[in-house]
């Protein structure tokens, strides 16, 4: 689905992502763990558009989109939930939700709605609630349901449990495995890496903008180096 070929980003003369390449096939959770400043929001921007690479291409289901705009990118099928959730504060539960879906027509977006407060009848609930009144786990929730309105074929996540108590931890991630079994592929980038090696299929381990590990979630969360730098302690 997705194929990253020797991607070089650059902030200025910093070289924050180094000849990276990795995939994405359909139907997988796709993991990219390491420490923070690793470079792991900086490869999703990168997919989604909002930063160009050096060299290199990204592929996605076929085509070649290192050049193409992020709302287009959007309309190909690809959905980047940002770090910190970024849901629009003043704005309603649904109205977030609506706007999530401007890529896609009109007519289909009551029946998106539908498909969304089916999987999360909390938002449902809350639907006419302001979003900035939302707990943080909720907001999580409306941001990862907002990407799911655009109709993706992939979902990015950065960073999903980030500020969240261990249980709101627990629970984005149960979300996630939600998403992914409705169909969704999901390419998830975690510090929190034993949860995300938990549930992945496979998964790359980062470190100052390189790959230096790769394997199964099983295999690197029994791997001796990743459980030294990433899961003990």
């Amino acid at each position: 689905m997705l194929t990253v070929n020797d991607m070089n980003v650059y902030y200025g003369p910093i070289h924050a992502i180094q000849g990276v390449s990795f995939n994405v096939e359909k139907g997988e959770i796709v993991s990219l763990i390491g420490a923070n400043g690793a470079g792991k929001s900086t490869i999703l921007k990168t997919v989604s558009g909002l930063l160009r690479s050096k060299t290199g291409e990204i592929v996605f289901m076929g085509q070649k989109i290192n050049t193409t705009v992020p709302h287009s990118i959007v309309r190909m099928g690809i959905a980047h939930i940002p770090e910190g959730r970024r849901v629009f504060q003043r704005m309603t539960v649904e109205e977030n939700l609506e706007m999530g879906a401007f890529s896609q027509p009109s007519s289909g977006v009551g029946k998106s709605l539908e498909h969304v407060y089916e999987l999360f009848p909390r938002l449902k609930e809350r639907r006419r609630q302001i979003a900035g009144t939302l707990s943080g786990g909720e907001q999580q929730m409306l941001a990862m349901s907002r990407g799911l309105m655009s109709n993706p074929q992939l979902m990015m996540l950065d960073e999903p449990s980030m500020g969240l108590s261990p249980i709101l931890v627990q629970q984005v991630f149960d979300i996630i495995k939600t998403l992914h079994n409705a169909g969704t592929t999901i390419l998830l980038v975690e510090q929190n890496a034993q949860m995300a090696l938990s549930i992945a299929d496979r998964a790359y381990v980062l470190e100052t903008g390189k790959i230096i590990l790769t394997g199964t979630g099983k295999e690197l969360a029994n791997s001796d180096e990743v459980r030294k730098a990433y899961l003990v302690g």
